[in-house]
């Protein structure tokens, strides 16, 4: 059960990454503009799931769909670059305080078992 509690342990990388985090990342891929299969295999998503955030960040308006020489892409609208800077700013204030918490606890002994 050692691998059970490692899982909270801060900046593990067998965490799972919850929805905000998925779309952040999905917005970070699409700034640019971005076809959708490298975004699917960017964000480490399936199909279907990709398809399912896409239907989400076109409803909310965070993506756009580019038809550019008969090709589609997809960006990150100013919409969503608003989100990305406000999810990073959180992100920030979060992790600080996580790294603040760290350093005064010396970090437990189940977490310097797994890294």
């Amino acid at each position: 059960m050692k691998r059970d509690r490692a899982i909270d342990c801060p900046g593990n990388p067998l965490k799972r990454r919850d929805r905000l985090s998925i779309i952040a990342e999905i917005l970070e891929i699409a700034k640019d503009g971005a076809l959708k299969t490298p975004i699917m295999y960017k964000a480490n998503l399936s199909f279907a799931q990709l398809n399912e955030y896409f239907l989400f960040l076109l409803e909310k308006r965070l993506v756009e769909v580019v038809v550019k020489n008969g090709g589609t892409t997809y960006k990150t609208t100013p919409k969503g670059l608003k989100y990305l800077q406000s999810y990073k700013q959180i992100k920030n204030l979060l992790r600080t305080k996580e790294e603040n918490n760290v350093k005064n606890a010396k970090a437990s002994s189940d977490c310097q078992t797994y890294w």
